[in-house]
């Protein structure tokens, strides 16, 4: 018997050698901030779908480009923006076991797009500084109080980045100096090319809304084809940098058109195409997911509020209560 146990016992361990190695990788949601507390009705429909990560977003905010100062953490935003908020959301996650990125993120009065914040003189762009270390070291601070998984130094802020790169190198090594966890920053999909500090960094984070189809409800085969002219440069960046990359953002909109230009949300374009948000949906975790240079992504958006967001008259990114919810949830379950 006991060489037969033994025979049973060399079989098994054989078999699990020979089976295909799926390593695990970060299936996140970008969950929105609210108004309110959150408690395990908020985060059970983040398990259901098989996460095991999100990104928790506190805001700044800016009134006027020409007078940068960065207004954040007051009584006036709306809860989960501010320290408080995030930090009861990432205690109520990881009870969860869910892990977190803190990812901190500017918004512009009118909503300008944070890539083009650039200061005109030397005082904008030091008062611009100052109030952003304050910012982002408050939640630095935080990450490492609470234990957040990964911190998130920046998100889509190109021409701050291009002409103050010395202040990011600064910046990074204060961070490091109050937390102990990995290291990102969310570059837009065109811009991680130039971004000059990735070597100090842990994860190449990229906001990935790369073009993939111009069709009207886009293939599978379609978007994979696609994507095959971004993932050899990401696999070679990857290498070149010896750094995974990570997606800070991924996600399509449930409209006409989704894979041609994934970063529009502008109310014109009013279709509701669930098929074209599958399908581009689909070929993504098809074409990047098990690919050994990338570390995972959080899919934008998830709501806190699971069963009045989304549904089947929305065609705005989140996924929630759309068909697409089903793919997530069975794709995100092999890893």
């Amino acid at each position: 018997m006991r060489y037969l146990f033994y025979f049973l016992l060399s079989i098994i361990v054989i078999s699990c050698a020979a089976a295909k190695y799926k390593p695990l990788k970060i299936n996140g949601v970008s969950f929105v901030a609210a108004r309110d507390a959150i408690d395990s009705t908020h985060t059970k429909p983040v398990v259901n779908i098989n996460a095991n990560a999100a990104a928790i977003m506190p805001f700044g905010f800016i009134k006027d480009v020409n007078h940068p100062e960065i207004i954040h953490n007051t009584e006036r935003q709306w809860f989960g923006e501010t320290r408080a908020g995030a930090k009861q959301y990432i205690k109520t996650l990881h009870k969860d076991h869910i892990e977190v990125m803190i990812k901190p993120q500017i918004w512009i009065w009118h909503g300008e797009f944070t890539g083009l914040l650039k200061m005109n003189t030397e005082a904008d762009w030091k008062l611009l500084e100052s109030s952003y270390s304050s910012f982002i070291l408050e939640y630095a601070e935080l990450a490492e109080e609470v234990n957040v998984e990964v911190f998130c130094i920046g998100t889509e802020l190109e021409e701050f980045v291009k002409n103050r790169p010395e202040y990011w190198q600064q910046l990074i090594k204060e961070i490091r100096a109050v937390y102990s966890g990995k290291l990102t920053y969310a570059a837009n999909w065109d811009e991680f090319w130039t971004t000059p500090f990735w070597s100090e960094l842990d994860y190449v984070g990229i906001d990935a809304y790369f073009p993939v189809s111009d069709m009207q409800t886009p293939t599978i085969e379609d978007c994979i084809k696609g994507w095959e002219k971004h993932t050899q440069g990401l696999k070679a960046f990857s290498e070149k940098l010896d750094r995974p990359i990570l997606f800070t953002e991924f996600g399509y909109r449930s409209v006409d058109y989704s894979a041609k230009e994934p970063w529009r949300y502008d109310r014109s374009m009013t279709s509701v195409n669930f098929e074209a948000q599958n399908n581009a949906t689909q070929a993504l975790f098809e074409a990047v997911w098990q690919e050994d240079w990338f570390a995972g992504g959080y899919l934008w958006k998830w709501f806190i509020e699971h069963n009045k967001a989304g549904g089947l008259e929305d065609n705005q990114f989140t996924p929630q209560n759309k068909p697409v919810e089903d793919i997530i949830k069975a794709h995100y379950s092999q890893f």
